[in-house]
């Protein structure tokens, strides 16, 4: 059910590591970077809740999810292939913004299938799934430019502006991993059709469409539910944390840390896929800590554990200011790690309960709102903080980044949970027969499990 999850990742975590790299090969500015990535949250503030909304909606010979993890692998994949082959700077700018409005429209379908699919019991467990294998694709493509570099000698120098072999290579690799593990989820994983196709089929009449789509989030914006409010804030700051390390940990790595000052140079080459193993690092302890989440999750709670693990998070990226051996940096990545998985779950697991489940789609997506709308202010304005305050120091806007997480850790005491089932306590299911066989016993009791109104009536 999530193995689609992995491809989407391996494609988000190549564009993660490279892409800072890309922008300076193409000849940005370090108070350039953010602008350029303003692509990212602002493709995810408009795509995710309209697709949540049409995914609510739609019911085909795919279901309701599946054609859309579809579309958007066919279009990531071939943005995959066109990016590291920009010729220009704009050029890459552009290709991003198709890119992640490709991935979004893969990716946020994903967080309602496995509400649609799993009764409340299990829910926790489904969303540490997709963060195990959201730090597993994570880890490949991070490391995949080194592992090209040194296990198949692929160059990872070129002359300015070309991109270095290795990087291209890397992202042709991601197409084919996006759009195949996407394939895999879309042909094995069967969806229930509505009970009442009539009733749906009307349904469809009224909440289709571009002004009753909006109409829709308007509405559901009015009668967001209490829980989801408390965990905004959490939201806004942690994600604005990680995004500061997404802008600038490669290009500090190889200039702050390994003194590189030409991007043409091997030292900033050596420094670029340094920080792909250390970014690697971090998804490695996200993929190990999936496993611990349920557990940690039962013993205290949703929310002491969320916030425990950022307060991992903001020490890591905090003390990257004090270390000047590119080892070392490998021991911060542990609380990285550890703040990327329950990032990836936990607030979920929390929020989930909280929605009405006729409209968890569309509520899915506007939650993404708090992780974007902090991310885009961020976007325009810190290449202005570069500039007076931090003097371009990329370092510097990491270390930043770790004082948001902390500010979320405390914020997310406020929240105020109203899921009735407490977290699972059992280990994650990992073996293949049970994740991804169609006629497995876990699969066919969560059918049985999930209530009327959450799959089988119209959505």
């Amino acid at each position: 059910m999530s193995f689609g999850f992995f491809g989407i990742q391996f494609g988000w975590g190549l564009q993660m590591a490279n892409t800072s790299a890309i922008f300076e090969h193409l000849g940005a500015d370090a108070h350039q970077i953010p602008i350029l990535w303003l692509a990212a949250p602002l493709t995810g503030l408009v795509i995710q809740p309209i697709i949540g909304n049409l995914s609510d909606n739609t019911w085909g010979p795919l279901g309701r999810r599946r054609p859309y993890f579809l579309v958007g692998a066919i279009f990531s994949s071939l943005a995959l292939i066109a990016m590291p082959n920009a010729s220009s700077l704009w050029m890459a700018a552009g290709l991003l913004w198709i890119l992640d409005t490709s991935a979004n429209v893969s990716m946020e379908p994903f967080r309602a299938f496995v509400g649609d699919l799993l009764p409340p019991e299990q829910r926790t467990k489904g969303f540490a799934m997709q963060s195990l294998l959201v730090g597993l694709g994570s880890v490949l493509a991070s490391a995949l430019p080194w592992l090209l570099t040194h296990g198949l000698g692929v160059s990872a120098i070129a002359t300015q502006p070309a991109i270095p072999p290795a990087i291209k290579l890397s992202f042709y690799i991601g197409a084919a991993v996006f759009l195949g593990t996407v394939l895999w989820t879309v042909l094995t994983t069967p969806e229930y059709p509505p009970k009442d196709m009539s009733a749906f089929k009307a349904q469809q009449e009224r909440r289709l469409g571009i002004g009753s789509t909006f109409r829709e989030i308007g509405t559901a914006l009015k009668q967001m539910p209490p829980t989801m409010r408390q965990l905004a804030w959490v939201q806004g700051f942690s994600w604005l944390g990680m995004y500061c390390m997404f802008l600038y940990f490669p290009p500090a790595i190889a200039r702050n840390i390994l003194g590189a000052v030409d991007e043409a140079s091997p030292l900033y080459a050596e420094g670029i896929e340094w920080a792909g193993l250390c970014i690697a690092m971090y998804n490695a302890v996200c993929f190990a800590a999936s496993l611990m989440l349920p557990k940690v999750a039962a013993a205290t709670s949703r929310k002491t554990t969320h916030a425990l693990c950022l307060v991992c998070g903001g020490i890591g990226l905090i003390s990257l200011g004090f270390i000047h051996n590119q080892y070392l940096v490998l021991l911060p990545m542990v609380g990285v790690g550890i703040a990327w998985a329950s990032m990836l779950a936990m607030p979920y697991a929390m929020l989930v309960g909280s929605l009405p489940p006729k409209k968890s789609g569309i509520y899915m997506g506007i939650f993404n709102f708090f992780i974007v709308l902090p991310e885009i202010v961020a976007s325009l304005l810190l290449g202005w903080v570069m500039i007076q305050f931090l003097h371009d120091n990329r370092l510097m806007a990491v270390v930043l980044g770790g004082v948001f997480m902390l500010i979320a850790a405390l914020l997310t005491q406020r929240v105020q949970e109203t899921a009735k089932t407490p977290p699972a306590a059992t280990a994650l299911p990992i073996s293949d027969a049970v994740a991804f066989s169609l006629k497995t016993p876990a699969l066919e009791n969560a059918a049985a499990a999930v209530d009327s109104e959450s799959v089988a009536e119209p959505r």
